[in-house]
């Protein structure tokens, strides 16, 4: 999986009322119940009451590829639920070869022992020559995603092991910059992030037509995609979807506000995901603490449609267990009036038939911002209001009766 990469910007306080509009998804198409999803990726143990439960509450699950049996029980229980498979776009690995034969079932597309015997050209080289292994992650092995020979194989190999066992590909580590796990390094081919970028454009666009005749839907982790503008739009316009690795909150006391490189940014991946029927997935990094859950929980109901998921994570990469379910991905908020809108600078609200949402982007510790409800609402602690203050970096999910 990729990492995370944190900038920093000034936020302008609140200020007076205002009546900003802010596109968001269709009304008609949004849901008033949050959608999560599980990424099993370790192959820790399962049971059958697990993927019952989970197959029942969750809308995606991505399961490796030797875990096609798991991926049967899940539509058994569900036959709704979405089963993507893992594959990272971007690296073969040599760990999972034995004795110069490559694994039958990969986590990559491209088998290790096969490129290194019959294509090196499609290795990743510095200026060197010397190939690139990734940063914190033995044995993952940077290919050139440019070339075409390793874009058809890598898809052509992905989709005949895949189809007919999963509904779609995870495509791990679409990257963005050229020294991503390898800082201050770039790859001799690629020079330039955008060199990077269009590389990955390349293997995207080509590959596209090969995963939709397959019936095979497509979702590529971007992370870090906020901190280079319309990267997520040129990516995603070959995609049924995207994931953000590392969304608004970064650990629980390292939340993401609104400067030109935070939250709206992230905010939009989902916004312009739904309007054009897309899939996002959303992964807040904290423990399930307060502040940063309904901070970034609220965030992602202001612009939540049909096809926006939610799942934390208090690890990085610890990819097992299903992630917590919170009581309030139960709650039935109604359908939304509306988009969501600004109510003063960096304070957000979208209305529901029964309840009103609430985010005040602004940095951690910045003055509470009130904000004045029309009718009685119940807060998250069960408390009837007709106000609520919220700080910087706090977000609120209110029901009333409808």
């Amino acid at each position: 999986m990729g990492f995370g990469v944190r900038s920093f910007g000034i936020s302008i306080l609140a200020g007076v009322l205002a009546v900003t509009l802010v596109p968001a998804a269709q009304a008609e198409e949004s849901s008033p119940t949050a959608k999560s999803y599980w990424l099993h990726m370790n192959s820790t143990p399962t049971t059958d009451e697990m993927i019952t439960e989970e197959a029942r509450r969750r809308s995606y699950v991505v399961l490796n590829a030797w875990e096609g049996d798991l991926a049967a029980k899940f539509k058994a229980a569900n036959p709704k639920i979405r089963t993507f498979v893992y594959k990272d776009l971007s690296s073969t690995r040599s760990y999972a070869c034995d004795n110069g034969v490559d694994n039958t079932d990969l986590p990559t597309g491209v088998g290790y022992c096969e490129a290194a015997d019959n294509h090196p050209e499609w290795f990743l080289l510095d200026s060197n020559g010397k190939r690139f292994e990734y940063s914190g992650y033995e044995g993952h092995w940077q290919m050139d995603v440019g070339n075409t020979d390793y874009q058809n194989a890598w898809a052509d190999n992905v989709i005949a092991s895949s189809r007919n066992v999963f509904d779609g590909v995870f495509m791990d580590n679409a990257l963005f910059a050229c020294d991503t796990y390898h800082d201050g390094v770039c790859p001799a081919a690629y020079p330039t992030d955008e060199a990077m970028r269009d590389a990955y454009r390349s293997m995207l666009a080509n590959t596209r037509q090969k995963f939709v005749d397959a019936g095979l839907q497509t979702v590529a982790n971007m992370s870090n995609a906020r901190l280079h503008e319309g990267a997520w739009d040129s990516y995603v316009e070959y995609l049924d979807g995207g994931f953000d690795e590392w969304w608004l909150t970064f650990g629980d006391n390292d939340l993401l506000s609104e400067y030109p490189e935070g939250w709206s940014r992230q905010i939009a991946q989902i916004t312009e995901n739904e309007a054009k029927g897309k899939i996002t997935w959303v992964q807040p990094h904290h423990s399930g603490a307060e502040q940063p859950f309904r901070y970034a929980f609220a965030s992602y109901l202001l612009a939540a449609g049909a096809h926006a998921a939610i799942s934390e994570i208090a690890e990085t990469d610890r990819y097992d267990n299903a992630s917590a379910w919170h009581a309030e991905y139960d709650w039935d908020l109604g359908e939304p009036a509306g988009s969501y809108y600004e109510v003063t600078t960096n304070v957000f609200r979208r209305d529901f038939a029964c309840g009103t949402v609430l985010v005040n982007a602004n940095k951690t510790g910045s003055r509470a911002v009130t904000v004045r409800l029309s009718s009685p609402h119940v807060d998250e602690k069960g408390a009837s209001v007709r106000s609520v203050a919220l700080p910087g970096t706090t977000g609120s999910i209110l029901r009333k009766a409808c």
